[in-house]
């Protein structure tokens, strides 16, 4: 790029390239992190990096750590707990954030945030909706200050390292309920796919199978919408994802979450099915190829 004097700079000029083609580069890095014991699931080959994605403990709400083979980092929510997201951060070593998500602006998915942004992410992604909470207003405060690119869920690719995300669109006419337009992204290494979709309700998920119906089907690992209510989770679109992992974001709570109509819905259309309440932190290795293994802190699968 020549460097003439009334040129923008090349920063700048890099910027709004990426900007204007709607599609995010994130270039390797460094990360820590830290594994359990192997409790393989497929020919699982290390040999050519390793994806992790970590459902957290962090009790009545969800906190999903992307890392990618590079260690570029994704947090796709933080739980109800700034303390117990601070000692995740502590536990896992990390010490740079490449994205920050909230899929949407409920408490139990966005005040662990107010701890994560501190490590000052590059990106953060939400909803674009306001949550009129006190909590909400303390985050988006910290992202400026962070001085944090936003950006609004759209249809978008984003290139975590050699890590696809695809953030999908949020379906049209779901008026400005915060579970309705959570944030949906997929996840893919190889053959491997995983999605994440906050508490989306039926009217979220009917949107989806309609726009996406394609990439959705056979996901391999599935985290289960709104910690297992039975408002949520349906048998049209498990059907579809057809995941052959489910894990729950749940922990002591007096909703009845997980609910046994959602543990039965998914025993139905998966093959095993975790809980971050009983096994603790769920930890999904993934190879160059898409080969998984799970692994769990304690217990079993339920």
């Amino acid at each position: 790029m020549s460097h003439q004097k009334n040129a923008l700079p090349p920063v700048v000029v890099l910027v709004l390239a990426v900007v204007l083609a709607g599609y995010y580069f994130l270039q390797p890095g460094s990360q820590e992190t830290k594994t359990t014991s192997p409790a393989p699931s497929g020919e699982f080959d290390a040999s050519g990096g390793v994806m992790k994605i970590q459902f957290l403990d962090v009790g009545q709400g969800d906190a999903i750590l992307v890392t990618s083979p590079e260690g570029k980092t994704m947090l796709y929510d933080g739980g109800r707990s700034t303390s117990r997201m601070k000692e995740h951060i502590e536990e896992l070593g990390l010490t740079k954030l490449d994205i920050m998500v909230a899929s949407h602006g409920d408490f139990d998915h966005i005040n662990g945030l107010n701890e994560a942004v501190k490590l000052k992410p590059t990106y953060f992604i939400n909803n674009g909706i306001a949550a009129d909470t006190a909590t909400y207003r303390k985050l988006i405060r910290a992202v400026k200050a962070a001085k944090t690119q936003g950006l609004v869920a759209r249809d978008r690719n984003i290139e975590l390292g050699s890590v696809k995300l695809h953030v999908f669109d949020i379906p049209k006419g779901l008026g400005d309920d915060q579970n309705a337009n959570s944030v949906g992204i997929l996840i893919e290494r190889g053959s491997f796919k995983a999605f994440l979709g906050g508490d989306s309700e039926k009217d979220t998920m009917e949107g989806w199978l309609n726009q996406y119906s394609k990439v959705l089907k056979e996901v391999n690992v599935y985290k289960s919408a709104h910690h297992g209510s039975p408002h949520n989770d349906n048998a049209e679109f498990l059907s579809v994802v057809s995941p052959e992992v489910v894990v729950i974001g749940v922990g002591p709570n007096n909703y009845g979450h997980p609910s046994e109509e959602a543990i039965d819905l998914y025993k139905k259309y998966s093959e095993h099915l975790y809980r971050t309440d009983l096994n603790g932190m769920v930890t999904i290795e993934v190879d160059a190829s898409g080969h998984y293994r799970t692994t769990t802190e304690k217990g079993r699968e339920e």
